[in-house]
């Protein structure tokens, strides 16, 4: 199945390539396209885009972002529970980094998805799609809010492990079969930030007090 795109990106976002973003030839000049190695060139048609053109967007990208964005809401729920439960430094730390990552990351999916006409997920749904991706379920996230200090952390670094480690599959599946550029960009920076940031929350479990 696949999605067309119903607009174009702003041609000065670097998140990806658009229509608008292959150029156009005008009649004002020449444009000369190169031919395959050892072959001649050839002068380009006024209105002719040369360039490569954007991949077509399919469904593995469109399922991508609507799981992801709710999946990316329930970390950023966690996150925000930290500065009140909490005092420990790198604990403090993760909840800046995963908030300062992830709040663009839904904004740019969300506005990826309205190109296509489609409504990101409500504020409030988890979505089925994002279970079985280290979703915390709502008894965890209960226990979380009530912990406090070293409970707190730990429960957090163990809660927060999974759920990256969830969001990297899905990026993995993404980056699988995925088309679009920009899902496949976003996918990438998931896949490696977060694969980085299961390291250092393993490390950091590892030396808190038992």
């Amino acid at each position: 199945m696949t999605f067309a795109l119903t607009a174009c990106s702003d041609p000065s976002d670097p998140s990806g390539p658009s229509v608008r973003d292959v150029p156009v030839v005008g009649t004002d000049a020449p444009v000369l396209v190169p031919g395959s190695p050892g072959a001649p060139g050839r002068t380009a048609t006024p209105g002719e885009r040369v360039g490569p053109s954007p991949a077509p967007t399919v469904a593995a990208d469109v399922r991508f972002a609507e799981a992801m964005i709710p999946h990316h809401r329930q970390a950023l729920e966690m996150t925000s529970m930290v500065e009140a439960r909490t005092t420990t430094p790198v604990i403090r730390a993760f909840a800046r980094s995963i908030t300062a990552a992830q709040t663009p990351e839904i904004r740019a999916m969300t506005t990826w998805l309205a190109e296509l006409g489609r409504p990101a997920p409500a504020a409030h749904a988890h979505d089925a799609a994002a279970a079985g991706y280290g979703m915390a379920s709502e008894q965890e996230l209960n226990a979380l809010r009530s912990a406090k200090g070293g409970d707190f952390d730990r429960m957090f670094l163990r809660l927060m492990t999974r759920h990256h480690q969830g969001a990297v599959k899905m990026a993995g599946e993404e980056l699988a079969g995925g088309r679009d550029y920009r899902m496949r960009l976003l996918a990438r920076d998931v896949y490696s930030g977060q694969s980085i940031e299961i390291g250092r929350m393993r490390q950091a479990l590892d030396a808190l007090p038992s």
